[in-house]
């Protein structure tokens, strides 16, 4: 299991990364094909739909996980988080998500997030 937590603490901070940094690129290499977000304006968004919005420019400044809880439940995982970011009018702000993993074929992949603001 620790080999599982080192793996999925490293995907987490991809993930989040990823986000930052508008990376469409590393999000198709750990999104399984049925992947699914509620965005924080409450829409759900399949595996297409995040890769696009993840191409727009983000407007938010370093972006980070914190207080990262990663629940391991065999080929299960969940991954909870604050963040804390400055949003594009240059205050702090925070939000929290949720995102499950499952091992697929061997290799973990994020089936779904919850994004709150």
């Amino acid at each position: 299991m620790s080999n599982d937590l080192e793996e999925l603490t490293k995907l987490n901070k991809d993930y989040v990364d990823s986000v930052q940094n508008c990376d469409v690129k590393r999000f198709d290499e750990i999104l399984a094909q049925d992947f699914y977000c509620t965005n924080p304006d409450k829409s759900l968004v399949d595996r297409a739909a995040f890769l696009k919005q993840t191409a727009i420019p983000v407007k938010i400044k370093g972006l980070k996980a914190e207080d990262v809880k990663i629940r391991i439940l065999g080929d299960f995982a969940i991954i909870h988080a604050k963040t804390s970011y400055t949003n594009a009018d240059g205050e702090p702000a925070h939000g929290r998500y949720t995102d499950c993993w499952a091992r697929q074929n061997g290799k973990w992949l994020a089936v779904s997030a919850h994004v709150a603001r």
